[in-house]
């Protein structure tokens, strides 16, 4: 049995678990690497080829690390056309692992954590950013009452609500003020569009990184990392995957500064009507979306340093992410300021 050095769990207290539903058989266990926030490993057990997601060791904040909510999402999800991996079993105990978690179906694709996606021609490029706008609509067209999650979260006032749950986040972090990120949040309350009544399953955090693409074609075949996920509204996903074309590539590997038409990239125009040339109608994307995701996109980072400080975070590199906050807080202020065009980009 491979036992992977930087588990946070004894991997023979799993393989007995699953002795108990699947029968013996060989396992191998490997830690993959990237994850920010819910430990995540390769699992084969026999036949079975299977991610497991749970909560980090340690103490966390209430409400986070929802993997029973990631779980619960994937099963909804199963039966429609949304490309997601196919849930295997969840289980709410303390042991045998320390925290509760979840296994699903392990698909073989690629997933490109460079969003600049070197190595590829310039066609295949334009592809993937279409094949990850298809994926989006897909999501959003499913109402979730007709799949159970119409109580997953609560409908309307979406970001109102979420202003406030991340400006609380924010404010009981033990963490140094950022003074530009305190003037966005001070900002965003007072700029909320009018609610338009759309209603849909908000990925939380929906960008090429969190995609799995078929081996060869443009076409994503799983959506993964559903921790942040909520009833929601559309646009809340959209504005954040747009960040891709604000930020930097030392910035969470986004593509500000690159030559997006060198190479095949389509600009954030092309890319926001595509998705709308395949989504169910709604309203159109407003400055204050852009702005609301680089916000909360912040205060993400100030909890990853967070846990990096008190020895619970699930990437080894965690610390080193504090600074994006801040910079994320000031290519939100630059939206606002009319800096730089925030839907040309």
């Amino acid at each position: 049995m491979a036992q992977p050095s930087n588990a946070d769990f004894d991997p023979a207290a799993l393989k007995g678990f699953l002795a108990n539903r699947f029968g013996d058989a060989a396992m191998t266990i490997e830690r993959i690497g990237g994850g920010q926030s819910n430990p995540t490993y390769f699992v084969d057990y026999g036949a079975h080829r299977m991610v497991l997601r749970k909560k980090p060791a340690g103490p966390i904040l209430r409400g986070a690390h929802a993997v029973d909510r990631e779980f619960r999402v994937l099963e909804a999800l199963a039966p429609t056309n949304v490309p997601v991996p196919g849930p295997v079993l969840y289980h709410d105990g303390v042991e045998p692992l320390g925290t509760p978690f979840y296994l699903m179906e392990r698909l073989d694709g690629r997933v490109f954590h460079d969003c600049s996606l070197p190595g590829l021609s310039p066609a295949e490029r334009r592809g993937i950013y279409f094949g990850m706008a298809e994926a989006m609509a897909k999501l959003h067209a499913v109402h979730p009452d007709e799949v159970g999650l119409g109580d997953y979260g609560r409908p309307g006032d979406y970001f109102e609500r979420q202003i406030g749950r991340w400006t609380r986040q924010l404010r009981e972090s033990p963490s140094d003020r950022i003074p530009a990120l305190e003037a966005v949040a001070d900002w965003l309350p007072r700029h909320v569009p009018a609610d338009d009544g759309r209603v849909s399953i908000a990925h939380g955090d929906f960008r090429l990184g969190n995609l799995l693409f078929h081996p060869a074609k443009p076409e994503v075949i799983g959506i993964l990392d559903w921790e942040l996920s909520t009833v929601g509204h559309p646009l809340a996903d959209l504005g954040f995957c747009s960040m891709t074309w604000h930020s930097t590539p030392d910035e969470y590997g986004g593509i500000l500064g690159l030559d997006h038409a060198a190479l095949g990239i389509p600009s954030q125009r092309e890319f926001l009507d595509h998705y709308f040339a395949h989504s169910v109608p709604t309203a159109p994307l407003e400055r204050f979306h852009l702005v609301f995701s680089l916000f909360r996109f912040a205060v993400i980072f100030v909890g990853i340093a967070d846990r990096a400080r008190a020895g619970s975070a699930a990437s080894a590199d965690a610390a080193s992410k504090w600074p994006l906050a801040g910079r994320f807080a000031i290519r939100a202020q630059e939206i606002i300021q009319g800096a730089r065009p925030w839907s040309a980009a």
